[in-house]
């Protein structure tokens, strides 16, 4: 892809996996939707939780999200719509439930819950 670094992001969906490629720069819901691959979202800003997922390998720049913690770190999850690999990943998508009650519960803002 033009000569800048990519790397292959495995999302583990409701329906199956898909592989798609995401470079360094793009957030990993724009190269999902680039590829075909419609996942959660609604306010593009890391804040709402819709675009929820929770990372089983590799790691995540979330420094695009408006409301990111490091709780949301520690727990494993990211959000999809501003986070941009650092590295290869896996990700569970459609977290969003499991991702607002466990705000919920460390007394976190978690829009729509």
């Amino acid at each position: 892809m033009n000569g800048e670094l990519t790397f292959r992001v495995q999302l583990l969906m409701l329906d199956g996996e898909r592989d798609i490629e995401v470079r360094a720069s793009e957030h990993i819901w724009d190269a999902a939707a680039r590829a075909g691959t419609l996942l959660p979202a609604l306010c593009h800003q890391g804040r709402c939780l819709s675009c929820a997922g929770k990372l089983l390998e590799g790691k995540v720049d979330q420094s695009d999200s408006v409301s990111y913690y490091p709780q949301d770190r520690e727990a494993g999850f990211v959000l999809l719509c501003t986070g941009k690999p650092l590295s290869d990943l896996r990700i569970r998508t459609h977290q969003q439930g499991e991702m607002r009650r466990y705000r919920r519960e460390k007394h976190l803002p978690a829009p729509y819950s």
